[in-house]
């Protein structure tokens, strides 16, 4: 009776199976009816199908309500709380992150005036990234820094921020781990590159900034227990600032991504926006979903590891774990593929992928098989033909100031089609534009999103 328990609460069918005669057999024999074992045993297997306890779904109906009822009337302290609480777990992370641009809410790095220790709202309803998520930075100097803020008002300037924040509490480390997360970046005075830049006397400009803060305290505590100090402010000249060698996209981001774990102002593969999410048929997140699939099957991403390993039998194989905006997916290049594939394993670039599952020849194993792989540079352009946006007789005003961004674009782009639905008598039309091309790119898809206009690419062979 308790392997049958067990099994319904885990929905283990073929177990329930195996018990079934036991239960008819052992009911028939203490007199029991038939027809009523029957009654009892099919009760059961609906049961098992979907079994949840009836006090646990008082709870949880009442939790939902809860949440819903947040999600709807405070998006933006909801969805905080909800990234606060996985901000360990990047692939749910990044899927709350999506979900937050489907309400409209945008996800801002941190800022040294506005965020909180966690995610938090802000006034004009977005998200900023949290201090204390930022690897190198300790909650007791986040509470200091958050604590100054609401005591004194914002800082005004980096200057100002080393002169008020504890000295105690503020480092050379955690000063760059803020700069190159962006979170000065509000202060035009300084770019993030220039707090690691030498200045004349060869002196990096963050340690010279600690060194200033302290001094500046320490001159006016000393002010402040002297005869006549507490009249008026220290006033002292501030440091130089260097400038610092630009950083190119990929180390900005880079940099970034190692601090907060993950891409927050911009990502790498933005410039191949529509190649990886309309060019390819599988995100990387479902490829292992995708194992019972014989079809061909694409895909595209950023390199971000690549490891050789030696087999047990002295051969050498490569490890290439490849990142999309959906997540991570590790592929192995044994033999042939090792020597044809290998050279892509450099971190950094964006490669397209294409190759189908398939049994292994020594097993019944499925495994995926890389057929080839190619720069996502060389192929830029050439995986979407057209695109088709569907209207009815509503959408005639989005269709104006699509047409507006579209003239505003370059004549580069793909042949553009648009269905336009007779609400009437549910008749529609296909017309295709002879003057303009569209775009596709990040800041278009997005516009039509915003418009809220669905559309196809490569709705037209």
């Amino acid at each position: 009776s308790d392997t049958l328990r067990k099994a319904m609460g885990k929905k283990q069918i073929a177990k329930m199976n195996e018990l079934e005669d036991l239960f008819y057999k052992g009911g028939e024999q203490r007199g029991h009816d038939h027809a009523v074992l029957n009654k009892i045993w099919e009760d059961w297997k609906r049961f098992a199908s979907y079994a949840f306890n009836k006090s646990h779904a008082t709870c949880y109906s009442w939790v939902a309500y809860q949440t819903a009822y947040l999600k709807a009337n405070y998006p933006s302290e909801y969805m905080a709380a909800v990234l606060s609480r996985n901000l360990n777990d990047i692939t749910k992370l990044t899927k709350f992150m999506d979900e937050c641009k489907s309400m409209g809410i945008k996800v801002l790095g941190p800022d040294i005036n506005e965020s909180r220790s966690n995610f938090a709202a802000t006034a004009s309803g977005d998200i900023r990234f949290g201090l204390a998520g930022i690897s190198g930075v300790g909650e007791g100097a986040v509470e200091a820094i958050i604590a100054e803020r609401e005591k004194g008002g914002a800082f005004k300037d980096i200057f100002d921020f080393v002169q008020r924040v504890p000295s105690r509490t503020c480092n050379r480390k955690m000063l760059e781990a803020f700069a190159a997360a962006g979170a000065f970046d509000s202060f035009t005075e300084v770019r993030r590159e220039d707090f690691f830049a030498l200045d004349d006397r060869g002196t990096v400009f963050s340690e010279v900034l600690i060194r200033f803060g302290q001094d500046y305290q320490a001159s006016k505590a000393s002010m402040q227990n002297s005869l006549f100090g507490g009249f008026e402010d220290l006033d002292v000249a501030t440091p130089e600032i260097p400038r610092g060698e630009r950083w190119n996209d990929m180390e900005r981001l880079d940099r970034e991504r190692k601090l907060v774990g993950i891409y927050l102002s911009a990502h790498p593969l933005d410039r191949y926006y529509t190649e990886v999410n309309y060019g390819c048929n599988t995100p990387l997140s479902e490829l292992a979903d995708k194992a019972g699939d014989e079809q061909e099957l694409t895909m595209a991403g950023l390199v971000v590891d690549y490891q050789i390993k030696t087999g047990q039998k002295g051969d050498q194989f490569g490890i290439l774990k490849v990142e999309d905006y959906s997540g991570t997916h590790e592929f192995r290049l044994f033999r042939q593929k090792f020597v044809d594939f290998g050279k892509y394993g450099q971190p950094g670039l964006a490669i397209y992928i294409h190759g189908r599952y398939q049994k292994n020849r020594y097993n019944d194993n499925v495994q995926f098989n890389i057929e080839d792989i190619q720069l996502l540079e060389n192929i830029k352009g050439k995986l979407i033909h057209n695109i088709l946006i569907y209207l009815n007789d509503s959408d005639f005003d989005k269709a104006g100031l699509l047409s507006d961004a579209i003239r505003g674009e370059s004549d580069k782009g793909v042949d553009l089609y648009f269905r336009v639905l007779d609400t009437a008598n549910g008749r529609h039309v296909d017309l295709r534009s002879e003057k303009y091309k569209f775009p596709v790119n990040k800041q278009m898809i997005e516009l039509l999103e915003e418009l809220q206009l669905d559309f196809r690419v490569n709705a037209f062979k």
